[in-house]
């Protein structure tokens, strides 16, 4: 059964480029990550890591459209198969906005464990994506 975990939708003030290119290296997530998140091994295009009490998780970039999009699979021994999506659309000349999106294959019981702490990482990236996009 496919379950949909969406972030809110967040307007950033910067250019969709300095997002995607930002998010297209996985070099860069460990800015965006949790504390439950340990031994984060990453090549630029894939990663893998363990999330405290979980699971070791793997993920690699599939396809990348520039500015627009990025698609991330799950890779590994994983309890349910996912992708990782995030979408970045232009709002005006200086304000982009960028959702991510986990579309993820679980039993109705994998569900009940896994869709709130999927949620919460959702959630919890964006504000920090924010963050680094102020930065500079």
């Amino acid at each position: 059964m496919s379950r949909r975990i969406e972030s809110q939708r967040v307007i950033k003030n910067c250019q969709p480029q300095k997002i995607y290119d930002f998010l297209s290296n996985f070099d860069n997530f460990t800015k965006l990550l949790p504390d439950q998140v340990s031994n984060w091994h990453s090549t630029g295009d894939s990663c893998s890591f363990e999330v405290k009490g979980l699971a070791t998780i793997g993920l690699r970039i599939t396809s990348k459209t520039p500015y627009t999009e990025i698609i991330m699979i799950g890779e590994g021994k994983l309890p349910f198969g996912f992708t990782f999506e995030t979408f970045i659309r232009q709002a005006d000349t200086e304000q982009c906005q960028v959702q991510m999106v986990i579309d993820a294959d679980m039993n109705p019981f994998i569900a009940m464990m896994a869709e709130k702490p999927l949620q919460n990482f959702v959630d919890m990236i964006i504000p920090k994506l924010k963050e680094e996009m102020e930065k500079e």
